[in-house]
């Protein structure tokens, strides 16, 4: 299985600090890390297949030979983009870069064009994801959400602490089952802060998390007073 159903992972790197992530990586073993290679080498292969088709349209390259230019042989130092400039002419010049560019002159360049796109898409798509929970004592909270793709930043915000007014557990009907999810009201919003709201973990994970939260993000706070009082 190279997905799983959402896990949580605990991160406390300091007592007034800790991470709460919730995610559909599966625990580390050596056929998911064999998948995993199988996916990489899927989609490199697939991603240069793409630019290659893309690259014999742009050149113009047909059946009858590649684009006239002269064969210059490589300076003596032979930079990187030199040693690519002879890789690529070589490859247009071969059976299989002739065959590439005939199938690209073949189709009509809108439909090159948008089949390219959704292929670089799916290339970038993301097999697993994550959502975090950063609680930093006396400072705020951060949630993080990790982007559909490869090509997008993760959306992150970050809430004070004087802006937090609670932390609890809520619940709600999606469909006919109901579900739990952690909120952050905020002060002076209307709508609160979901936590976790694409992946939506079980109860359990829910209330570790809100647990843990509430602990580390106030905890001290009532011996704070009670020291105050008899100051």
């Amino acid at each position: 299985m190279i997905t799983t159903a959402p896990r949580l992972r605990i991160r406390r790197p300091s007592p007034t600090a800790a991470e709460f992530t919730v995610t559909t990586l599966p625990p580390s073993t050596l056929s998911l890390r064999l998948g995993r290679l199988i996916l990489l080498v899927l989609r490199i292969v697939l991603a240069a297949a793409t630019v290659l088709l893309l690259h014999a349209r742009w050149v113009g390259s047909t059946l009858a030979g590649p684009r006239s230019r002269p064969s210059t042989p490589p300076p003596p130092a032979l930079s990187l983009s030199a040693a690519l400039w002879c890789a690529l002419d070589a490859w247009e010049r071969s059976p299989t870069g002739l065959l590439f560019a005939a199938a690209a002159a073949r189709v009509p360049l809108p439909v090159l064009l948008s089949a390219g796109a959704a292929v670089f898409y799916l290339v970038g798509l993301r097999v697993h994801k994550y959502e975090s929970l950063l609680v930093l004592r006396g400072l705020g909270v951060q949630t993080t959400e990790s982007p559909s793709t490869y090509f997008a930043r993760a959306a992150t915000r970050f809430i004070p602490t004087e802006k937090i007014q609670d932390i609890f557990v809520n619940e709600a009907f999606r469909g006919f089952e109901v579900r739990y999810y952690l909120v952050v009201v905020v002060e002076g919003e209307e709508n609160v802060v979901v936590v976790f709201p694409s992946l939506l973990p079980r109860r359990k994970i829910v209330e570790t998390v809100w647990r843990g939260a509430r602990e580390c993000l106030y905890e001290g706070r009532g011996e704070e007073k009670g020291q105050a009082a008899h100051a």
